[in-house]
């Protein structure tokens, strides 16, 4: 990678450039894991078309549309099902038949034909009856046999004739032209094909199309799931909500970090819900990504436009940083999950305190481009100045560690020179006070719920022999875990956001800048619920705002160690 490139985003950022190496690295390493693939297909026992043919197909049609199928082999769903099969051959993951994952080969030949116009006959999987094809859509036949059947696809300029055994014992057939549709397009004549629905935008080279995937087994990100179709006015929905978001990530321009071009987005899947009721939440409650899907994101539909446009730069970023990871050993890490991460409820380990700050420093620069924002800025300088003091202290752990590679540190070295920046510029004081706050009721928080009492506290109980913080750069001895911890709902770090116009509970007057107030309502909280952890990590900042020295830090650093 030329090293101007790399510099970019060990900012946090990337021009179209960078992003566009590392898509050349994920389809270097897709054909290379593909190969592994091909090597070990030829043992799994099946009645369908051999791989090796199935390979021959998909070829074939490259060479006749190179474009497409090129979209098609770089596709997430097709890197998540490549990954999760490689681990079945391994041993480290379950399924279906294996005969019927293995044959996700001749589906995505099918699928290649489909778009180079080419005339082939394959047999194929069939799961009660449906055949997904990837980019396209989902085929299913009338009145087919139900569970795991071997069917055959035809594929003739575009066409596919699928047959396959139907409940009655006789063949059922089906013969339609797939093609993806934009939401709100004209719905296939044949009630036997289900278009694969795409979130349309326009950009300056034309219009991009991103998969709204609701129908393909390997969306998930890991095991095969059945389709759950999203209602017309769901997908309506999150088409109206996109359109939104893109418009608020287009105010900004640039690779600086938090800066997201849409169109690299390979693929949004909705999370859990597929009507438009129960209202969606505000905020973002569920989102993820996966090395093996670069492009694609999991999230659940919030109302606020502001949340998904956050949500699209948070899991591309995690987009970026794996396909770095596959490029360049970043660090040695040896897995063990005891680091604090100010973003999670449990311990961590190294390479999702990476991912973390990698992440979130582009959060922060998103709330960065934010700050001018008549509607926004207020709320703005709150997540700016929380996300980039939580995202400094991962750096300062990362850089302590001792486990970076010479590539990681140039990496993380990048961020805390971003970080630091950033760290220097005036934010509104009032929501700065209101971040720190936070950050420090976080911390506080996940201290008490995650980290055991040493076996052997000195007489003050504050002198402890050395121990490798996650908090303070590591000593000797490791952290000793609670081993009843357990996950725990962090429901500050957003209700911080904003003053509390008029306090009533002890966390909104904490928020509202009067820890003395606060101070007595976790106490009463605390007469009522003795050692409630979400209650004493209030009362220690609010004591801690108050009475500030020697004894106030120590109890700030190490809470679990309170009398």
């Amino acid at each position: 990678m030329p090293e101007h490139l790399f510099a970019e985003l060990a900012a946090g950022g990337g021009s179209a450039q960078a992003v566009a190496f590392l898509e050349q690295g994920e389809r270097a390493r897709r054909l290379l894991l593909l190969r592994t693939l091909l090597n070990r297909l030829g043992g799994v026992p099946t009645g369908l078309t051999p791989a090796a043919e199935a390979w021959r197909v998909f070829k074939e049609a490259a060479e006749r549309a190179p474009e497409p199928v090129e979209r098609l082999l770089l596709a997430p769903t097709t890197g998540t099902w490549i990954a999760h099969l490689l681990r079945r051959l391994h041993g480290t993951a379950t399924g279906p038949e294996l005969w019927s994952e293995a044959g996700r080969l001749n589906i995505l030949a099918v699928a290649a034909s489909l778009h180079a116009g080419t005339e082939t006959v394959l047999r194929v999987p069939l799961d009660d009856g449906a055949l997904p094809l990837p980019g396209l859509g989902l085929a299913r036949l009338p009145d087919a046999a139900a569970g795991l059947t071997e069917g055959s696809a035809r594929t003739r300029a575009g066409e596919l004739t699928l047959t396959g055994p139907g409940r009655a014992g006789r063949p059922s057939s089906l013969t339609c032209r797939p093609a993806p549709v934009p939401i709100g397009g004209t719905p296939p004549a044949d009630t036997g094909w289900l278009p694969l629905r795409t979130l349309t935008h326009t950009t300056p080279a034309g219009p991009v199309a991103i998969p709204l995937e609701d129908l393909d087994p390997y969306r998930d990100l890991d095991d095969p799931v059945p389709p759950a179709r999203l209602d017309d006015d769901e997908a309506a929905a999150w088409q109206r909500l996109f359109d939104e978001a893109v418009a608020i990530l287009a105010r900004t321009r640039g690779g600086g970090p938090g800066r997201l071009d849409p169109a690299a987005i390979r693929s949004v899947v909705p999370w859990e819900r597929t009507g438009l009721l129960p209202p969606p939440p505000p905020d973002v409650r569920v989102s993820a990504s996966s090395g093996d899907s670069y492009g694609a994101m999991v999230i659940a539909r919030p109302s606020s436009p502001l949340a998904l446009a956050e949500a699209l730069v948070h899991e591309f970023q995690h987009s970026k940083l794996a396909a770095l990871i596959h490029l360049f050993p970043l660090l040695d890490d040896d897995r063990a999950e005891r680091y604090y991460a100010p973003w999670r409820p449990d311990p961590r380990h190294l390479t999702g305190l990476l991912h973390g700050a990698y992440a979130f420093t582009g959060v922060a620069g998103f709330w960065r481009d934010r700050l001018s924002d008549p509607e926004h800025g207020r709320t703005a300088a709150y997540h700016f100045a929380l996300r980039r003091t939580q995202s400094r202290l991962v750096v300062r752990t990362l850089l302590t560690s001792g486990r970076l590679t010479a590539d990681g540190h140039g990496l993380v070295s990048g961020l805390a020179r971003t970080l630091d920046g950033w760290l220097r510029e005036p934010v509104d004081p009032a929501a700065l006070a209101r971040a720190r706050t936070a950050a420090a009721l976080h911390r506080t928080e996940w201290r008490l719920r995650n980290i055991a009492t040493p076996a052997h506290p000195g007489p003050d109980r504050h002198s402890v022999p050395p121990e490798r913080d996650p908090f303070l750069p590591p000593l000797s001895a490791p952290l000793r875990l609670r081993p009843d911890r357990a996950p725990w709902p962090d429901v500050r770090t957003h209700a911080f956001a904003v003053r509390p116009s008029d306090p009533r509970t002890p966390d909104e007057h904490l928020a509202a800048g009067d820890p003395a107030a606060a101070l007595d309502g976790y106490a009463k909280g605390l007469a009522r619920e003795p050692g409630d952890p979400h209650l004493l990590a209030g009362w220690i900042v609010a004591r801690g705002a108050l009475e500030r020295g020697p004894e106030t830090r120590r109890l700030l650093a190490r809470p679990e160690l309170l009398p």
